[in-house]
């Protein structure tokens, strides 16, 4: 049954300290609203950075070539390193642990794509066929570059969605020929990537063709593998062994590390989480520590209330009134102004989050260090059900003060 006396007589105590009663509610909807604004902002900092490495194969080694910084063997400081074909077969016979291995090779000068009339300029990259794997590369028809295309030095090409869109529109690609420094490629298939609009803007051709056109003599720009599901400790091991292995090849010390650059995902992948775990740590404290402020709030309010209203306690105590009916009515005025003020600054924290993840998506907005913020609910209704739990401890000193109080003092107050 709905003790219907009672909830008016809360109504008439908030009534009385409406200024009182709504800083209180402030702070407490300022609490979880804070805490759900922080921890959707945090979230779409985290989806943004998850996002990147969604990109390329997490658990992979990127190499490139650099300058020697440190004399070896009588050879000159600054020379520059060049990486060929013999470095990739090395790479991928002779080191445990590599999965799969590709090379890039960029095309050198200025120069525009071409189909018929239409002239564009867009990337062009020369790789092996794992490089599929690399990039995490989705194929949307035909094929990616093979085996067979690298041995016959086929002038075939694999061509990014935005490439198919600009020259082809809703045409069928597949089999038709771009123009690339005087060269007909044959489209073979278009791809999409998760990662930047740059990926899509992107042509794949064999690498061997482009070394044989260029004239590039097996040269090689950069070098990548992965690792498979071995753990990040295993990763040192291998990037250290290729460091060996092209150290003996080029002859520079080992301990250079400007001699060839190495970049360790899986190390990335392991710093971010870190870092992420510590600001998800400070995110929680600052939002708790809101929160924290709020239910204090409640409990100087209920102080004032118990004091406002000590000779009413008293004359209720002196015609019957029990202990715990006079504790469940502080208690109950407390986690009724903590809900609803702690309810309503979830819903506006939800509201923000949701309404700004609808703004960018509506409005195509693509931020590079903000991506689709979003909150756990279940987190959330936690933190609420911890909030209104506090609320009634906030409420228990007040209360229990409320049920010393002497009838025959409180009268004469």
């Amino acid at each position: 049954m709905i003790d219907y006396d009672k909830w008016a007589e809360i109504f008439s105590s908030i009534k009385r300290h409406k200024l009182r009663t709504f800083l209180t509610a402030l702070s407490v909807w300022w609490g979880i609203f804070m805490l759900v604004l922080l921890l959707g902002l945090g979230k779409g900092l985290e989806n943004s950075v998850v996002h990147n490495f969604r990109d390329d194969a997490m658990n992979s080694l990127w190499i490139w070539p650099g300058r020697t910084t440190m004399p070896y063997k009588g050879l000159p400081v600054g020379r520059r390193l060049r990486f060929t074909n013999a470095d990739y077969d090395r790479l991928k016979n002779q080191i445990d642990g590599v999965e799969s291995i590709t090379g890039r090779y960029y095309l050198r000068g200025e120069f525009t794509v071409k189909y018929k009339k239409k002239n564009l300029s867009f990337h062009i990259r020369a790789v092996h066929p794992d490089h599929l794997i690399l990039e995490n590369t989705i194929m949307m028809t035909g094929r990616y570059i093979n085996d067979k295309d690298i041995d016959e030095y086929r002038k075939v090409c694999v061509i990014g969605q935005k490439v198919a869109t600009d020259f082809f529109g809703k045409e069928e690609p597949i089999g038709s020929s771009l123009k690339i420094k005087g060269v007909d490629y044959k489209i073979v298939g278009t791809f999409y990537d998760d990662g930047s609009k740059r990926e899509l803007e992107t042509i794949y051709l064999p690498i061997s063709t482009t070394q044989r056109v260029e004239s590039a003599n097996g040269r090689i720009n950069q070098l990548m593998i992965t690792l498979g599901d071995v753990p990040v400790e295993k990763s040192f091991e291998v990037e250290k062994r290729i460091r060996e292995e092209l150290s003996v090849q080029h002859n520079f010390d080992i301990n250079d590390k400007q001699a060839i650059y190495i970049r360790n995902s899986a190390e990335d992948f392991q710093e971010f989480q870190t870092v992420f775990m510590f600001i998800k740590g400070f995110l929680w404290f600052v939002g708790i520590g809101s929160i924290l402020a709020g239910v204090i709030g409640v409990s100087n309010i209920m102080l004032i209330v118990v004091k406002d209203r000590t000779k009413e306690i008293g004359i209720r105590k002196a015609m019957g009134a029990t202990p715990n009916s006079i504790l469940a009515m502080i208690l109950q005025e407390a986690v009724f102004l903590t809900a609803i003020a702690g309810y309503i600054g979830m819903i506006s924290g939800f509201a923000i989050i949701y309404g700004i993840n609808y703004l960018l998506v509506t409005n195509g907005v693509e931020l590079e260090y903000f991506r689709n913020p979003e909150v756990n609910f279940m987190t959330i209704l936690y933190a609420l059900i911890l909030l209104v739990v506090s609320g009634a401890l906030a409420g228990l000193i007040p209360a229990q003060q409320a049920v010393k109080i002497n009838p025959v003092i409180a009268m004469k107050s």
